[in-house]
């Protein structure tokens, strides 16, 4: 499991900046206004061969009544819960504020390893005055940046990973699966959790240790364990004007980066919502294996072409995800609930599935013969062959004389046949090209 960072400070540090410069890209909105980052954005990020997840977040207002300030400090607060490392970002033009003394106090209870960060800091020699009186936070050395101007990123970096636990990336259970359960709140995600964990329950325990706000439980059904990743306590903040009613994604994006299979739940009567297909892009992004399971069928008014209708509008809203398995139940009645588990175990091994090179080539050479690879300004697309190279999900190495030549279509041409041959029922597959000369020796194992 990957480490998490939160940066985390007053409004107007720039943390938004430095989240976006350390990202590569431009993700957050940088307004010069205290308080624009509302909603907390995460993003995946490397430094010195270290992958972490990173967490941008709302300024904390230790002290205010205002609805959207106070939703920005319960935001921080999760992510402050949430990380295994914190950069706590303070302003160097400003000078010190009683508000960084009590966000400093805050980090300070939750005892989680903080990097202090003075940003805005252009020329170290002129505005050593400046970084100085950042000790007085009691939090250790300052690390003086520019984030606008990408000054001193790489020691902050390089500090921060430092303080990643030893045992980040890895997993005791690595071989019991992993199934979260996400969506938004109120689909009904607490009934499933109780059906799939309270019916045929044999072997129950929490797993202790847990600090990720999602729960883990350890189920044993039919001779097999499971480990849920429950997510259904995260609230709605229905105080809190509609444009910041989302939930806390951090959580379901922890729990997504843990899982090898998730259980999108929708709303029947809802449909896809843009939090949902939000969901799924994260989940497919990160190469889980998924389903889609509709709740609440048995509020819906049904013909026998209700359910077609239904899939068809799932598909297109979730285009980018065929391969997503989709199931109607309903928690309330029992409805399908059994089927839940069969299909869970169907996305396990599919997501898992690993194919011999002398298989995939025959795969590949009956594809090429059906179907002629393309060409450009007369030359043609050449592949020698291709190979899996891992699984969790299925990754294939394909090699070919050109990169250039291997269009998206024929990609999609070509995956489509090794689900033809093969299934992969529930699982994205990830496809890397390569590129080698026809006259090259290639090792097929």
């Amino acid at each position: 499991m990957k480490p998490i960072v939160a940066i985390v400070g007053r409004p107007n540090t720039g943390k938004s900046t430095l989240f976006n410069k350390i990202a590569g890209s431009d993700i957050s909105i940088v307004k010069d206004t205290p308080g624009v980052t509302r909603d907390r954005i995460y993003a995946e990020a490397e430094w010195e061969g270290k992958n972490f997840t990173m967490i941008d977040t709302g300024g904390i207002e230790p002290d205010t009544s205002d609805v959207i300030l106070a939703s920005m400090r319960e935001q921080a607060e999760t992510a402050i819960d949430t990380a295994d490392v914190i950069i706590f970002l303070v302003d160097g033009k400003t000078g010190l504020t009683d508000a960084d003394g009590e966000v400093a106090q805050m980090l300070r209870k939750s005892k989680k390893p903080v990097v202090l960060v003075v940003n805005k800091i252009d020329n170290v020699a002129k505005q050593t005055n400046d970084i100085y009186e950042f000790y007085n936070l009691g939090l250790g050395e300052p690390f003086a940046i520019s984030a606008a101007n990408q000054t001193g990123l790489g020691d902050m970096l390089s500090e921060v990973t430092k303080r990643f636990p030893e045992n980040a990336g890895t997993d005791e259970d690595e071989d019991t699966p992993r199934i979260a359960i996400v969506g938004k709140p109120n689909v009904g995600k607490s009934s499933i959790v109780n059906k799939l964990l309270g019916e045929n329950r044999v072997i129950v325990s929490d797993i202790a240790g847990t600090t990720r706000d999602a729960i883990d439980t350890r189920v044993k059904k039919d001779g097999r364990d499971y480990i849920f990743i429950d997510t259904a306590g995260i609230r709605r903040k229905s105080k809190i004007k509609e444009q910041l009613e989302h939930y806390s994604i951090v959580r379901t994006v922890t729990a997504v980066e843990r899982a090898d299979v998730v259980l999108l739940v929708i709303d029947a009567s809802e449909g896809v919502t843009e939090q949902d297909a939000k969901i799924a892009g994260i989940a497919h992004e990160r190469g889980k294996g998924i389903i889609i399971v509709v709740n609440k069928w048995d509020l819906v008014e049904k013909d026998d072409k209700t359910m077609n209708e239904h899939t068809k509008k799932i598909r297109n809203t979730l285009s980018f995800m065929p391969y997503a398995q989709i199931l109607f139940i309903s928690a309330k009645t029992g409805q399908r609930m059994p089927k839940l588990y069969d299909m869970i175990d169907i996305v396990i091994q599919n997501h898992a599935l690993r194919i011999s090179t002398g298989v995939l080539n025959d795969i590949l050479a009956e594809a090429v013969a059906l179907q002629q690879p393309p060409t450009d300004k007369g030359r043609r697309l050449k592949i020698f062959y291709i190979t899996q190279v891992s699984v969790k999900p299925p990754t294939f190495i394909i090699f070919v004389n050109s990169k250039k030549l291997m269009h998206y279509s024929y990609q999609r041409y070509l995956e489509n046949k090794l689900r033809e041959a093969f299934g992969f029922t529930g699982t994205p597959l990830r496809f890397i090209i390569r590129e080698r000369n026809a006259d090259e020796q290639i090792e097929i194992r």
